[in-house]
């Protein structure tokens, strides 16, 4: 298991908000770049990069920023906020995003995950699961789907996703632990690779998650630009 440090752009700046609501923000820098420079310095081996304004309004605010950060870094970048249809998808690798990251429209329409991971390859298409109390949320956590969790992870699976990102929206940006159990019911349910969100407050939370086995990586925002973690834990690696 490996930590992905984060970079959540609004308007340009990095921010991270609290439990996913645009009302509790919090700017941590005007220089997304400088960011991605820390991180990658920091012996970081994956970048996480989220355009919010694309989540909530379903339309990239901030590519040209990603594109360029993922050119410029050497450690391959993973994109999502409001990547909708494979248009939008492309033009996220072609700017020079490794992996893109699926959220809302895999719960409106899951045949344009498997369309995606037919043109692109399983290694480029990620699905991220966003829950709350197991109810995958949608638009920027804003809509209930009516999925379930683990059973949209089965039908991503059926359509040959290999990797998910399953984040617990109540932890998110909180600092106040992961939800192992609901980390554990994902391994269980999706064959592939699970990467876990939300909740990271210190090294004690990444042990636990280690311990919970099958994990392959942690997203790791706030408690990074917070200082409750030192920047090297980005070269951590339980294997």
């Amino acid at each position: 298991m490996f930590v992905i440090p984060s970079i959540d752009l609004m308007a340009g700046e990095v921010v991270r908000l609290a439990q996913g609501k645009a009302t509790e923000k919090k700017v941590y820098s005007q220089d997304p770049m400088a960011c991605a420079r820390r991180w990658e310095k920091a012996g970081g081996q994956v970048m996480h990069l989220v355009d919010l304004e694309g989540a909530f309004e379903g339309q990239m605010r901030n590519l040209e920023m990603i594109g360029q950060i993922a050119r410029c870094v050497k450690m391959p970048c993973q994109v999502g906020g409001g990547i909708r249809d494979l248009g939008v998808a492309e033009k996220i690798l072609q700017a020079g995003a490794r992996r893109v990251i699926f959220g809302s429209v895999a719960c409106d329409a899951p045949e344009v995950i498997d369309e995606a991971v037919k043109k692109f390859g399983p290694e480029r298409v990620v699905v991220g699961i966003d829950a709350r109390d197991g109810v995958v949320e949608t638009r920027g956590w804003t809509k209930p789907s009516g999925w379930k969790a683990v059973d949209l992870a089965a039908r991503m699976a059926n359509g040959g996703v290999i990797r998910i990102i399953y984040t617990d929206v109540v932890r998110d940006g909180m600092m106040t632990g992961p939800n192992i159990p609901a980390v554990r019911e994902m391994i269980q349910a999706f064959p592939g690779k699970v990467i876990s969100s939300g909740g990271i407050g210190g090294l004690a939370d990444l042990q636990a998650l280690a311990r919970a086995g099958g994990v392959e990586g942690v997203i790791v925002g706030r408690a990074l630009y917070e200082g409750a973690l030192e920047d090297e834990v980005c070269r951590w690696n339980t294997f």
